[in-house]
């Protein structure tokens, strides 16, 4: 397949050699007749807005956005997905790997594509499949003790991978799959792939919420899966990644970790790389001038999307 930049270098030379003639043909019809030099100009601007339109139209080779329903059995309701396919992704016996690209706190699965659309060129450009799943407004991407409502560890790590196992060219390979994701999301993603890491075989992590115990304010809903901070406190602990890290797997992850030096949960992130570190957990730990927004997560993503892409290539490499 012609790839898609090289097509949109080609027409913006077009359009550039075609608004210079234009140029040049209303100064050689200048002493034209007024009617000669409109049906002229006319003619001329069509073509040029023709060229416009098919320049466009080239965005139809971006990679195409699914939004399915997927069922749990564990939690007896179905949940809305986004899965982002690469612009070669045909259906025919090309396999890609997998992206798991969860939302943050109070967000839900539409948050990333609606929020970066760029996601769908990065699909092209690194050849993946992206799948943004829904974890409520406050999951944690957690199994709750207390609460059979909320079952999103199995949900994420086993049902959503079958699903797309099932329905989608994805190569069925921990070294093929990767899970990360912003806020708690980013607990998510290292948590879940610590925990899961026969399935994913690298992992990550944008501006996360990563000490548990430290978020007990009532607006984050933790209390409503690991039960209240009186009687569970010690819960708090044994959920987060900070104690996951204690008991790193016995297959190797590859693992990113980020945040903005302006982010309020970014000493959270340095406790976490310095924890990583002490125990001698190889990973790729960065900081860099953000808050904890938007801005933030649309150029952190690229870096982690490239990072897996590099994981996976070495893997097949290897």
């Amino acid at each position: 397949m012609i790839n898609a930049e090289r097509l949109q270098v080609c027409f913006l030379k077009i359009i550039v050699q075609q608004g210079r003639q234009i140029c040049l043909d209303q100064k050689k019809n200048a002493n034209q007749s007024n009617t000669n030099n409109f049906i002229a100009q006319s003619t001329d601007m069509r073509n040029y807005l023709l060229f416009l339109f098919l320049l466009s139209m080239l965005n139809c080779t971006a990679g195409s956005v699914d939004t399915v329903s997927i069922y749990s059995k564990a939690m007896q309701k179905s949940y809305k997905c986004v899965v982002v396919k690469p612009d070669s992704y045909t259906g025919d016996n090309k396999k890609f790997e997998t992206v798991y690209l969860l939302h943050g706190h109070s967000g839900n699965f539409s948050n990333w594509i609606k929020l970066v659309p760029l996601l769908k060129k990065y699909a092209d450009d690194y050849q993946l499949l992206i799948v943004c799943p829904d974890g409520k407004i406050s999951s944690w991407y957690m199994d709750s003790p207390v609460a059979d409502s909320m079952q999103f560890e199995t949900y994420i790590s086993q049902e959503v991978p079958d699903y797309i196992d099932a329905n989608y060219n994805s190569i069925k390979s921990r070294n093929a799959r990767a899970i990360t994701g912003l806020s708690m999301g980013g607990h998510g993603g290292l948590y879940l792939g610590f925990r899961h890491a026969d399935f994913f075989g690298a992992c990550g992590s944008m501006s996360g919420a990563l000490m548990i115990d430290r978020i007990i304010d009532k607006r984050y809903g933790i209390d409503k899966i690991l039960g209240d901070t009186a009687n569970n406190m010690q819960r708090y602990y044994d959920y987060s990644i900070m104690k996951e890290m204690e008991q790193y797997p016995k297959d190797s992850l590859a693992i990113i970790m980020d945040c903005g030096t302006e982010d309020f949960v970014i000493d959270m992130n340095r406790a976490a790389h310095k924890k990583m570190s002490t125990l001698k957990i190889p990973h790729d730990y960065t900081e860099r001038p953000g808050k904890h927004d938007w801005n933030y997560w649309r150029n952190a993503v690229q870096y982690q999307l490239l990072y897996f892409r590099n994981y996976f290539d070495q893997k097949k490499a290897g």
